[in-house]
């Protein structure tokens, strides 16, 4: 990334760079939780160029996690907003070293929940449709259809995501897609562990009842 962050006019965002995976919902990648994040931030208080490291660090599953929850229309704004919005505010970050990943993520489903509508939509589309149906979706569901059953995601399970209250979605989608640990949940979402984990149970019960008894996201959160 070639830009100076302390030349960007406040109405300019960052570029979203080209995303080669056909598979937005799969975040592979990641960057490794270190002190080196922290750091990165904190130099960037006096030389906004470091910030460029964070950018280059974690746009590409910033990128995939709006996809998956919105679109890959979405994603290009989004994730470019994500970074514009955590630039313009890392000077007010005040958690760990560890947690900066998290932050960002935050920010990310902070900016989702704008466009609730269109996850919902999303979901209600793939729900009405089935396997034998979807020669007759309409014109503007075909395309979120097309792209949810490319991957992987089945109907019930669909269902079961919009019927979640969006604070519970956003956890279970936090700890599912983002391999986010109750902790740091709790900093993305600036709310208690308790509610972390009271949330992503209420979620779980109602993801594994649609599902049969079966539960499609692993627990990443090392909780017993």
């Amino acid at each position: 990334m070639g830009c100076a962050f302390e030349e960007l006019p406040a109405d300019v965002g960052f570029q979203a760079r080209p995303n080669d995976e056909d598979n937005p919902m799969t975040l592979t990648g990641q960057s490794a939780h270190n002190r080196s994040d922290g750091a990165m931030l904190r130099e960037s208080w006096d030389r906004p160029e470091r910030f460029a490291d964070l950018f280059d660090a974690y746009h590409r599953e910033i990128y995939q996690y709006v996809a998956s929850r919105l679109s890959v229309g979405h994603a290009d704004d989004l994730a470019a907003e994500t970074f514009l919005v955590a630039f313009r505010g890392r000077a007010r970050f005040a958690g760990s070293d560890a947690h900066v990943r998290a932050w960002l993520y935050g920010i990310a489903t902070n900016l989702i929940r704008r466009h609730r509508r269109d996850e919902e939509r999303m979901y209600r589309a793939f729900g009405r449709v089935d396997a034998s149906d979807r020669a007759r979706a309409e014109d503007d569901d075909e395309r979120i259809v097309a792209r949810v059953v490319a991957l992987g995601v089945q109907r019930e399970l669909a269902v079961a995501l919009r019927s979640l209250k969006p604070g519970d979605r956003d956890v279970l989608l936090l700890v599912a897609l983002a391999e986010l640990s109750y902790a740091e949940v709790a900093v993305a979402l600036d709310i208690p562990e308790g509610t972390v984990a009271s949330r992503l149970s209420r979620a779980r019960m109602t993801v594994r009842a649609a599902l049969g008894g079966a539960d499609p996201t692993r627990d990443y959160t090392g909780a017993p």
